[in-house]
């Protein structure tokens, strides 16, 4: 017996409109939460207007809404399976002579669809926001004005100098910096161009080096030659340019997940790994990601696995809990999977996927045992 057209959009309707509203009160929480603490940060500085702040909120959201999705799809499910078993609407549904797995078929096809959307166009444009956020906390709340890019060409760098010394706020004038290739894990720059330029864009010298690398508070170029602004040449063996960047810094302004989009992630993970760096991190995001719907197909055989039994008295309170364990549980083991596959401990489509099709097959063995369907 096929389940009837008008009981599937009832049942996938009622899981979309609970996910959807316990998804916006976590997200009021946390926005809630996130606010206070950049008005606490943005109390340093008297000319940030709490507008501003406000919007800084706004856009930080999805960097904890990716987080937070897989929750909303088990919590969504497991509340949707409660009202269902306290109005004895699903004990109506067996009765009828359908099946569990009937009854499950339009909340998981729910869960897919929304897995696919967030990825496909949610993700892409949580990505932009977080990385505006990140723009504009770079901008009023942490004062630095070193930019990093990394291209097909290479890296390409920004960063203030003062009479020698650089300033985060480039009040003397700034150096491009280029990179054809970057050696790991020594960080050793190759095939360097410089320019220096005043704060008028006036052009002052341009250094091409060999190599450089990234010493404590300076880069140190080698095999250097100077052209200044009048065509004058000059060969040095070493020279150095004072930086506040560190390779950490470095290596965390292009190896953010959350401001890359799902669809520009391969093309990026290619340039990254062309150019010399390890890209193990965003593989294996970009590997979750397409295990997306996959997850969330299984939070939906998790919530059933422990909402779908006859009603009980003071059940509530152990759902809730059963629920909590099992979220931090997923969550838990995707994060810990997903760092071996970034350290390259594990493959890195085994740290994507494994947990998904752990709670998949562990879903469906507990519903077999349970029901007779």
């Amino acid at each position: 017996m096929r389940i009837s057209a008008t009981l599937s959009r009832y049942v996938s309707g009622l899981y979309l409109k609970n996910t959807v509203m316990l998804l916006f009160a976590l997200l009021s929480v946390i926005y809630l939460f996130d606010t206070v603490e950049l008005i606490r940060r943005a109390s340093k500085y008297e000319d940030l207007p709490m507008s501003l702040v406000l919007k800084m909120g706004v856009l930080k959201l999805p960097e904890v809404g990716q987080i937070l999705f897989p929750f909303a799809i088990l919590f969504g499910a497991m509340y949707t399976f409660w009202q269902l078993n306290r109005r004895h609407e699903l004990v109506v549904v067996r009765s009828a002579g359908f099946s569990i797995w009937q009854m499950l078929m339009p909340v998981i096809l729910t869960a897919v669809f929304i897995g696919i959307f967030q990825v496909s166009v949610i993700n892409p444009i949580g990505a932009l926001l977080v990385g505006k956020f990140e723009q504009l906390e770079r901008t009023y709340l942490s004062h630095q004005d070193d930019e990093i890019a990394i291209f097909e060409e290479g890296l390409w760098l920004r960063q203030g100098f003062e009479n020698g010394m650089p300033q985060r706020l480039g009040d003397e004038g700034y150096v491009i910096l280029h990179a054809q290739k970057i050696d790991q894990p020594s960080w050793t720059l190759r095939n360097i161009t410089a320019f220096y330029f005043d704060n008028n864009d006036e052009f002052l010298q341009r250094l091409d080096a060999q190599e450089a690398d990234l010493e404590e508070v300076q880069w140190v170029f080698k095999d250097v030659t100077l052209h200044d602004s009048e065509g004058n040449l000059q060969a040095l063996k070493t020279y150095s340019l004072p930086t506040y960047l560190t390779m950490q810094d470095v290596r965390d302004s292009f190896a953010s997940p959350n401001t890359m989009s799902f669809w520009q992630l391969p093309g990026y993970i290619r340039t990254l790994e062309e150019t010399g760096f390890d890209a193990s991190s965003l593989r294996v995001h970009y590997q979750s990601l397409l295990a997306q719907p996959l997850l969330f197909a299984a939070m939906i055989l998790l919530a059933a696995a422990v909402a779908t039994r006859p009603p009980r008295n003071r059940g509530g309170l152990l759902l809730v809990a059963t629920g909590v364990f099992t979220g931090f549980i997923v969550f838990f083991l995707s994060s810990f999977l997903q760092a071996l596959g970034a350290s390259q401990q594990i493959p890195v489509e085994l740290a994507a996927w494994a947990p998904s099709l752990i709670c998949l097959l562990l879903g469906v063995s507990v519903i077999i045992n349970l029901e007779d369907g």
